[in-house]
C-alpha cells in the first residue's frame, strides 16, 4: 500500500491501516484529524476503533481515583481548584489515615476496578507521605488484586526507587500541555521539571503514565506537540483530562470545548499512540454529555466513581454503557494487552 499522504486524509480507515502496519502518525496528519470536518467524524472513530480493536479488543480498563491529600497545593497551575492561587470552594486536608487509604482500596475492587490511584495536591511529596505510602501500599497488594498508580508532583530519583521497592506500579505525571503553551498555564514549576520527573519515573523502572488536559485555551498545534512528545516518553497509559473550569480558578471563564471536538481528540491519541491504554480523565461527563459511548471507540479505559474535585458518573451507569456497547470490563487478575 502506498504510505499514507496528508492530501488524502478523507480517507480514515486508509490511514488506520497504515498505522496498523507501522505508520507513525505525523504532525501535519495529527493536525488533520483535529480539523476534521464533523461529518467526518464517524469516519475517524470507525478507524481509530480498528486501531483500538488490534491491541485491546473489546476491553474496557476501569480506574478508581482517591484525593489523598486536597487543597493544600503551592503551585500556581491555572486550571487546578487545588492551587494556591485558586479561591475554588474545595475540601483542604493533609494526607488520609490508613483506614481510609484502606477503603478506597476496597471501593476501587468493588467497583471492578484494575487501578487504584492514590493522588496528592503538593509540589511534591514529603518524608510524611512518603513513609504512608510506603506502609499502605504492600498491604492494599496484599488484600486486593490492584494495580497501584500514584500521583504525587515532582519526584527525585531517590523518591521514585523508595516507591518502587514498596510495590507501586506506576506513577502519574502529566505533561497537561505542549512545551509552548506551558507558560500559560504554570509559572511555579516548568515543562522541564515534568519531563525530569517523567526521566525519574522511567530510570525506577516504573511504568509512566502520563497525559494532559485539551481546552485550556491551547492551539491546536499545543495538543499535537503533548501527544506526540507522549509517544516519544513511550508512556503506557495517556489520561486525557477535559478542562472543567471551575469558579476561584484562572480559567474559570475558559470555554472551548463540544462533544465533537474531545472524540477527535482521543481518535487524534489512539493514532498516534495506537498501543497505548488511553484513559478519557477528567471532564467526560460534562464535554462528551450524551456522546460519552462513542469515546469508547478510540479510548479503552476510563475512572470510575469521582475525580478530585468534581463528581463522576455513577459507577451503574458506566456499567452499563459498558455493557450497551458490548464492551466487557477487564477483571484485575486478567488485564493484559493484546500483542501487535
Amino acid at each position: 500500500m502506498d504510505r499514507f499522504s496528508v492530501q488524502d486524509l478523507a480517507d480514515w480507515k486508509s490511514l488506520a491501516e497504515q498505522t496498523l502496519s507501522g505508520h507513525q502518525l505525523t504532525f501535519e496528519e495529527a493536525l488533520q484529524i483535529l480539523r476534521a470536518p464533523d461529518e467526518d467524524l464517524l469516519d475517524i472513530l470507525a478507524a481509530a476503533y480498528r486501531i483500538r480493536r488490534r491491541y485491546f479488543g473489546n476491553s474496557v480498563q476501569l480506574h478508581f481515583l482517591i484525593n489523598a491529600k486536597s487543597g493544600l497545593c503551592p503551585e500556581d497551575c491555572g486550571y487546578c481548584s487545588q492551587s494556591k492561587t485558586s479561591t475554588a470552594d474545595v475540601p483542604k486536608y493533609n494526607i488520609v489515615d490508613r483506614d481510609t487509604l484502606l477503603e478506597g482500596a476496597a471501593a476501587a475492587a468493588a467497583r471492578r476496578a484494575k487501578t487504584y490511584c492514590i493522588v496528592i495536591s503538593a509540589r511534591g511529596p514529603s518524608e510524611r507521605e512518603l513513609h504512608a505510602l510506603e506502609s499502605i501500599v504492600p498491604e492494599i497488594k496484599k488484600r486486593h488484586s490492584l494495580k497501584i498508580c500514584v500521583s504525587l508532583g515532582l519526584l527525585t530519583g531517590t523518591q521514585t526507587r523508595r516507591l518502587k521497592a514498596c510495590g507501586v506500579d506506576r506513577v502519574n505525571h502529566n505533561l497537561n500541555t505542549g512545551r509552548d503553551f506551558y507558560g500559560e498555564i504554570c509559572s511555579s514549576h516548568t515543562y522541564q521539571d515534568r519531563l525530569d520527573t517523567i526521566q525519574a519515573i522511567r530510570d525506577a523502572d516504573l511504568e509512566i503514565c502520563a497525559g494532559g488536559i485539551v481546552g485550556m485555551g491551547e492551539r491546536d498545534e499545543d495538543t499535537v506537540s503533548m501527544v506526540l512528545e507522549l509517544r516519544e516518553i513511550g508512556t503506557s497509559s495517556i489520561p486525557v483530562n477535559f478542562l472543567e473550569p471551575v469558579r476561584g480558578t484562572a480559567l474559570e471563564n475558559v470555554r472551548h470545548l463540544d462533544p465533537r471536538r474531545c472524540l477527535k481528540t482521543l481518535a487524534m491519541c489512539r493514532f498516534a499512540c495506537p498501543s497505548t491504554e488511553i484513559r478519557i480523565a477528567g471532564g467526560r461527563e460534562l464535554h462528551l454529555g450524551s456522546l460519552q459511548p462513542l469515546g469508547l471507540y478510540a479510548a479503552n479505559s476510563i475512572f470510575v466513581g469521582d475525580y478530585l474535585t468534581t463528581k463522576g458518573q455513577a459507577a451503574d451507569a458506566d456499567f452499563r454503557m459498558i455493557e450497551d456497547m458490548g464492551l466487557s470490563i477487564v477483571e484485575p487478575e486478567t488485564a493484559e494487552i493484546r500483542d501487535a
